[in-house]
């Protein structure tokens, strides 16, 4: 089961050129009024000698899975909230937040939180971002139903519960929901935002965090190992992007 909520008065404006953000772009318009914005491929190696004139329409926030380093420079000089969803290096964001401390980026785009202290983002991020799921399993410990209450951009969180709906908590499933997050995951293989691995980790996490505790306790040793061994993997991870973050900001 999906929530979604309507109405929503932000707008959202998702800026590509071209290469990523559809899947994001038809999602956000559930809940959303969205743009889809497209802007020139350029070159990454290009060097732009001119000042670039992109037309681009007034927007609440604006999501940028734009590649090149120029382009997402005057995304932020625009100085509305910008979510990068693609990151070509994090001196760039670096550079970015100095024009604009209203520039954010995240490990991946499925570890967004609603707590930035940007309003617009904090709203944004209340329906997309890091996953948050609420499963209902029965005596026999089959998930019957899997709420989801936040979900990825990309929609991998509720193709995950579809997955796992009918079928037993075990360590197998378990990996192959994980597996299945990777493969639905629209992460790009260009650039430091984003890495298909972490978003399945993020997401097996957060799906244990829904399970009830006394059904989790009731697991044998074998997939008590497992979920102990990946909320490790988990904190481990985790830390290290947070690392790199307290560098920058």
């Amino acid at each position: 089961m999906e929530r979604s909520l309507k109405n929503q008065k932000l707008v959202i404006g998702v800026i590509t050129d071209g290469k990523y953000g559809l899947r994001a772009y038809k999602n956000i318009k559930k809940n959303f009024k969205a743009h889809w914005i497209l802007v020139p491929e350029i070159p990454t190696s290009a060097i732009l000698e001119e000042d670039l004139k992109i037309k681009i329409p007034d927007c609440d926030i604006y999501i940028s899975y734009v590649r090149h380093p120029d382009v997402i420079l005057v995304l932020a000089e625009r100085m509305r909230p910008l979510i990068l969803g693609v990151l070509p290096g994090i001196g760039l964001y670096k550079q970015a937040r100095s024009i604009n401390s209203r520039v954010i980026y995240a490990p991946t785009m499925c570890s967004l939180e609603n707590n930035t202290g940007i309003p617009e983002v904090d709203i944004f991020t209340s329906i997309y971002g890091k996953p948050i799921f609420k499963a209902l399993l029965d005596k026999d410990g089959i998930f019957r139903d899997i709420l989801v209450l936040r979900s990825a951009l990309c929609g991998s969180s509720e193709a995950g519960a579809r997955f796992l709906l009918n079928r037993k908590l075990t360590k197998e499933n378990l990996q192959k929901f994980a597996l299945n997050i990777c493969y639905e995951c629209r992460a790009p293989r260009f650039g430091q935002t984003c890495d298909k691995e972490v978003a399945g980790l993020i997401h097996l996490v957060s799906l244990l965090n829904g399970i009830p505790t006394k059904v989790l306790s009731n697991s044998d040793d074998d997939l008590n190992k497992f979920i102990e061994n990946i909320k490790e993997e988990y904190k481990v991870r985790m830390k290290y992007s947070e690392s790199i973050l307290r560098k920058i900001i």
